[in-house]
């Protein structure tokens, strides 16, 4: 156990004094690992984002995983989000390596706490993670509203929440509250022990979820203001006021302002957008969604 703690110290201190990288140099050894097979790159790559691999699986210690092998299935993640990364859809690295890394931790930890060994279905995994949380939250609305519900209205509740059939609310319900184990239980004997339930995971952003979450929405404003720029100043007024207010000005309305016809106003909207979307497709599928 102390050599456990050693080494989580070991690699701890080893990722935190990873190199940050750029974008630019994150773009650079993207590029050359996918189209070169450049070794190097990717270990510079892979060893800059370790840090946010160990912070991840830091979260899922108490389900009672040795926490060495938690960071060894989050390098796991981290090493095939690497190899699938696409670095020409202009999204960081970062943030798409979190889906691969959570769902490696996931996997890791349904596959080896007994509880669940049985069934690792999509569902159940989301039910597993989800579950507890989502049906506290449904209970204290329900208490703000000053109603009562019922154990069938929660699990249904919680079923159409999570996105999951009842049956397996049921089931997974049974199983959290079997001898088994029980998220309810503390982690110690003493009487103001922490229950299991308070050490799952965060949904919350992380602080590289937050940074990789502002660049891609400047990326997604710079996107849309160099195609809103590919426009005159008629097509920019219809695609404002047709598309980018809250309240949408009608075909009619905009006719009248411009002493356009109501059909005419459509066709400078229609052009505005295969404008845009010309524009936008140079930057990619992200890029173009933004029509969508």
């Amino acid at each position: 156990m102390a050599l456990d703690a050693a080494n989580d110290m070991s690699l701890s201190r080893r990722a935190m004094k990873a190199e940050l990288l750029d974008a630019e140099t994150e773009l650079r050894l993207a590029h050359a690992w996918r189209d070169d097979r450049d070794e190097a790159a990717l270990h510079r790559l892979v060893t800059a984002y370790m840090r946010l691999a160990i912070s991840m699986a830091s979260k899922y210690r108490r389900y009672g995983a040795p926490m060495n092998d938690l960071i060894q299935e989050a390098g796991l993640g981290l090493m095939k989000a690497a190899d699938k990364f696409d670095p020409d859809r202009g999204v960081r690295f970062s943030t798409y390596a979190v889906w691969w890394i959570k769902a490696s931790i996931q996997d890791y930890v349904m596959r080896n706490w007994s509880m669940v060994r049985t069934g690792s279905t999509s569902s159940q995994k989301s039910l597993f993670f989800n579950m507890r949380r989502v049906q506290a939250r449904l209970e204290r609305e329900a208490m703000g509203r000053g109603e009562e519900l019922d154990g069938h209205q929660l699990r249904q509740m919680i079923a159409t929440e999570v996105g999951v059939p009842l049956r397996d609310v049921e089931m997974m319900e049974g199983r959290l509250s079997g001898s088994d184990f029980s998220l309810n239980a503390t982690q110690s004997s003493e009487d103001e022990g922490r229950e299991w339930i308070e050490a799952l995971e965060d949904d919350g952003a992380q602080a590289a979820e937050i940074v990789a979450d502002d660049h891609d929405r400047s990326a997604l404003r710079h996107w849309l203001a160099a195609a809103m720029a590919a426009l005159n100043d008629r097509e920019r007024l219809i695609v404002r006021e047709r598309k980018l207010r809250d309240d949408p000005r009608t075909l009619e309305s905009l006719g009248q302002e411009l002493g356009l016809s109501k059909e005419r106003v459509r066709q400078l909207e229609a052009a505005a957008f295969k404008k845009m979307r010309r524009r936008l497709s140079e930057q990619g599928p992200e890029a173009e969604a933004l029509l969508h």
